[in-house]
């Protein structure tokens, strides 16, 4: 993608992103080096327009890649929530592999449960940080455009 980009301001997502990218997909797979893989989405600024990139934890199902709006249980939504709201055509980097995605939200509780579930499988902590917040944990799961 030619248009604009505006980096991550937290440092180490920055470099997670840079790693990420600047290797093809070869490196920085692994959020902060913890060995848990994860996926960088390429999404569009709600307020500026411009392309927004986030390292999340690979959440797979059947159905597709599932995109968990923890935020480590903080009272807000992080920014990408909201971006994808917005403009939910999205870019997924799974390693070497990138796929053109929508993202849906899921606000049927039963699936998003499931898919939530799913997150908690791969990644424990989710369900603290369920706890933690009094806010409904936005889950979506991306879909072919």
């Amino acid at each position: 993608m030619t248009e604009a980009y505006i980096p991550p301001t937290i440092d180490w997502v920055a470099k997670q992103v840079a790693l990420y990218e600047g290797s093809g997909g070869t490196e920085g797979t692994t959020l902060l080096d913890t060995g848990l893989p994860c996926i960088l989405v390429t999404h569009r600024g709600v307020k500026t327009g411009a392309l927004r990139k986030t390292p999340l934890m690979t959440v797979k199902v059947d159905e597709g890649y599932v995109l968990i709006g923890s935020y480590g249980g903080a009272p807000k939504d992080p920014t990408w929530v909201a971006n994808l709201r917005a403009n939910p055509d999205i870019t997924l980097r799974d390693r070497t592999e990138v796929f053109e995605l929508r993202a849906r939200e899921i606000t049927d509780p039963s699936e998003r449960q499931r898919l939530y579930d799913a997150g908690v499988a791969v990644f424990p902590p989710y369900a603290e940080y369920a706890k933690k917040t009094d806010r409904m944990i936005p889950v979506f799961l991306t879909e072919p455009r």
